[in-house]
């Protein structure tokens, strides 16, 4: 199996790179192994930690971020910061040289930080970011909040948005990515979001603005989400409980929720999730051309595509995100050798591989 390699970066001086490509590309190298090969420009260098904009929530330098996704891998960020509320992320941003990238994180259930850590500001939302409010048949959550949290919340009011309840991560991220299943999407309960710009304006968006599409938005780089606003339709909580319950069960029988995974890797070729019921054919869905291509089971050092369900892939204690990202890469190959198609990554993956030794 062939292993990808990243290009080397200098590992001193945080903000040295501005890692954007000149075509317009992510600064972050999150679309492809290497769009940003060739690209790089200098930042200015007063970027210490007396230069940034001072804050009431917590910044860190060169923070690891592997203990914060759920694949536990990936390098550090140069800088980690998690705002106290929506005022000291709005300064924050205000205040931060506008040439600085900025990634927003979520709980990490949904990506692969690669071995070099990320150059950038990351921004992960906390406690000032997942309160969670229902009025009538709107659900008012903080981007912080845990998708399941947000399902249980809304049906012990009798707001059916019991679809959210097996869905990891939290809620800014499902909005981000139009998270769905068993045939339900977020844009099919979306009603607006708030969000602070680069710049640090709070804006209101309506999915006019994001234009959902099958696992994509328009949200542009660097937004935050802060505030997610949600309808969904009544029904009784104990029909909702039963439902959820059900749809665990599944899950659990199905996919491999005691490893270390980030939920599917990717993209169902039929443009679609899958929607459960008994006339669903799986055709041009990922884990069966997978399967197919003999991958179910295959393994890249400490990484392995999950013989319970062939679309996980996961860590199985000494991964590497070289190892995770390199075996995803190869199941692609395989499977466009075998039926001509390619598989889309879900999984988003960031940063920048680790230099050779």
């Amino acid at each position: 199996m062939s292993r990808y390699r990243g290009m080397q970066w200098p590992s001193k001086a945080p903000f040295l790179l501005k890692l954007r490509c000149l075509t317009g590309g992510s600064g972050l190298c999150h679309a492809g192994p290497d769009p940003c090969a060739g690209a790089s420009a200098r930042l200015p260098q007063a970027m210490q930690n007396a230069d940034l904009p001072a804050v009431r929530g917590t910044l860190t330098a060169n923070r690891s971020l592997s203990d914060l996704t759920w694949l536990r891998v990936g390098g550090p960020a140069d800088w980690l910061f998690q705002p106290a509320d929506l005022a000291d992320l709005q300064q924050f941003l205000a205040g931060l040289d506008p040439l600085v990238p900025v990634f927003p994180m979520g709980v990490g259930s949904n990506l692969i930080v690669r071995d070099g850590g990320i150059r950038a500001v990351v921004v992960r939302l906390g406690r000032g970011f997942n309160a969670i409010a229902v009025n009538g048949l709107l659900v008012t959550a903080g981007a912080a909040a845990l998708d399941a949290h947000v399902a249980r919340k809304a049906a012990e009011a009798g707001v059916d948005l019991a679809f959210l309840r097996t869905i990891p991560g939290s809620i800014g991220g499902a909005v981000r990515m139009n998270a769905g299943c068993y045939g339900i999407y977020l844009a099919d309960v979306f009603v607006s979001i708030q969000v602070v710009t680069r710049g640090g304006a709070v804006r209101t968006l309506t999915a006019r603005d994001l234009d959902f599409r099958y696992r994509q938005t328009n949200l542009p780089e660097g937004w935050i989400i802060t505030e997610v606003v949600l309808q969904g339709m009544k029904n009784d909580p104990q029909v909702l409980d039963a439902k959820m319950n059900d749809q665990i069960a599944k899950r659990d029988a199905s996919q491999p929720t005691r490893d270390r995974s980030a939920g599917s890797t990717f993209r169902n070729p039929a443009g679609f999730s899958s929607t459960g019921k008994a006339d669903d054919s799986h055709e041009l869905k990922a884990w069966k051309l997978i399967d197919d291509a003999g991958m179910r089971g295959a393994i890249l050092g400490g990484a392995q595509m999950s013989p319970l369900h062939s679309n996980f892939l996961i860590n199985t204690g000494t991964a590497t995100a070289a190892d995770l990202e390199g075996l995803g890469e190869d199941v692609r190959k395989r499977v466009f050798n075998n039926s001509g198609l390619t598989l889309e990554w879900e999984i988003m993956r960031v940063g920048v591989a680790k230099a050779s030794d």
